[in-house]
C-alpha cells in the first residue's frame, strides 16, 4: 500500500497518516520526491483501515500495490535514483555513465594500460575481474587478491573508480576496503545469503540479471539488498538464455523499458556478455542508449586474441574510442549527455 499526500500538507497531517498506518501493523517508509510525498507500507497492510486513511486531511489518495518489491518500486519512490560510482561519477542522472575494462585482470601493464586508454576516451569507471566465475573448473579463475591490488594500481594511475565482481561472502570485508562498486554476477543474482550481506555494506552494488530470471525476480533480488539498508543498487541487463545460439545470450532491451517503468533504480546494459561477439558491441550499445539505458558496461582488451577470458566479445581501446564518439552524437538525441 502507498499513500500519496496532497501537495500542501502540514507536519501534523503527515504524522497522523503515518500513525494510522503504523496502527495497522506496518512500518512506514517516507519518500519525498520533487513534487510528491509518498508513504509506503512495509509489511502486511491488511490491518490498515483504508477508508479511514483516505479521509485524513492531507491525504490525496491511497493505492494498493500488488508487486512484492517495495523499496525498488517506483510507486514508493517516484523520482529516479542516481548512484555515485565513486568520485562524483553518477549513474542514473542526465549524464550517461560508461564502465569499461577487461573481463579479467591479467597483469599490471595490461590493466593500467587499458585503464589509461578508456579514461582518455571518457569512461566513468574501470571494470575488471579479479575473481572469475567460469563454467569450466579448468578455465582461468582470475588473480584473486593480486587482481584487486592491480585494480587499485590502475585506479591510482587514472583516478577511475573500480568495479569488480564478488563471489563469496568471505570477501565482503576486503571489497568494502578496496573496491568502489561491487558487482554481483548473473550466476549469483539469487545467492540470497550474499545479497543479504551486501545489504549491510556501504558500497554501491551492480546487480546483473540472471541467465533465466524474470524481471520481477531480478527486482526482488534488488529488494534483498535494499531491505538490508543499502539502497545504492544499479541494475544491469546482460542478456538472457533463450533458444537462440548465434549469440552468447539474447539481449533483452525491452527489459530496460520495463524496469524504468517499474523501478526508480538506474539501469545499465552489458552488450559484451549479451552478444558474445565484439563486432556487435557498438551497435547494441547505441540501441541500449536509445532504449533508455542510463549507461553501459563494456569489455575492452588491448589484445583480445590472446585474452585469458572472453576475448571474442572484447573490443580494442581504439574501437572503444570510436564507440564513445558515436555515443556523444547519439546522447543529445535522447535527452542525455556524455
Amino acid at each position: 500500500m502507498v499513500v500519496i499526500m496532497k501537495r500542501a500538507f502540514t507536519p501534523e497531517e503527515l504524522q497522523a497518516a503515518i500513525q494510522t498506518m503504523e496502527e495497522g501493523g506496518v512500518q512506514v517508509m517516507v519518500s519525498k520526491g520533487s513534487e510528491t510525498t509518498i508513504l509506503g507500507a512495509e509489511g502486511n497492510a491488511a490491518g490498515i483501515d483504508q477508508e479511514k486513511l483516505s479521509l485524513l486531511p492531507g491525504v490525496d489518495r491511497v493505492m494498493r500495490v500488488s508487486e512484492p518489491y517495495k523499496k525498488a518500486n517506483r510507486k514508493y519512490h517516484p523520482d529516479n535514483t542516481a548512484v555515485d560510482l565513486g568520485g562524483g561519477a553518477l549513474v542514473g542522472d542526465q549524464r550517461l555513465a560508461v564502465i569499461a575494462g577487461p573481463c579479467s585482470v591479467e597483469g599490471e601493464d595490461q590493466i593500467v594500460g587499458i585503464a589509461q586508454a578508456v579514461q582518455h576516451s571518457g569512461a566513468a569507471a574501470l571494470r575488471g575481474g579479479a575473481y572469475k566465475p567460469r563454467t569450466s573448473p579448468y578455465a582461468f579463475q582470475g588473480l584473486a587478491q593480486e587482481g584487486i591490488k592491480l585494480l587499485q594500481e590502475a585506479k591510482a594511475a587514472t583516478g577511475l573508480p573500480i568495479v569488480t565482481e564478488i563471489m563469496s561472502t568471505d570477501n565482503i570485508e576486503m571489497f568494502e576496503m578496496c573496491v568502489d562498486v561491487i558487482q554481483v554476477g548473473a550466476r549469483n543474482m539469487q545467492n540470497f545469503d550474499l545479497l543479504k550481506q551486501l545489504g549491510k555494506t556501504s558500497k554501491p552494488i551492480l546487480l546483473k540479471r540472471g541467465l533465466s530470471s524474470t524481471i520481477e525476480e531480478w527486482l526482488m533480488s534488488a529488494e534483498y539488498i535494499m531491505a538490508g539498508g543499502n539502497t545504492q543498487v544499479i541494475l544491469c541487463e546482460r542478456g538472457i538464455r533463450t533458444f537462440e545460439t548465434f549469440t552468447r545470450n539474447t539481449l533483452d532491451l525491452s527489459a530496460v523499458l520495463a524496469v524504468k517503468q517499474l523501478s526508480h533504480l538506474p539501469v545499465v546494459v552489458d552488450p559484451s556478455h549479451a552478444c558474445g561477439k565484439a563486432w556487435m558491441v557498438e551497435r547494441m550499445s547505441l540501441a541500449a542508449i536509445a532504449a533508455g539505458a542510463d549507461g553501459l558496461i563494456v569489455e575492452v582488451h588491448n589484445d583480445p586474441k590472446n585474452a585469458l577470458c572472453d576475448g571474442a566479445q572484447s573490443i580494442t581501446p581504439d574501437d572503444f574510442d570510436h564507440l564513445m564518439r558515436q555515443l556523444k552524437v547519439l546522447a543529445p538525441c535522447v535527452g542525455r549527455s556524455l
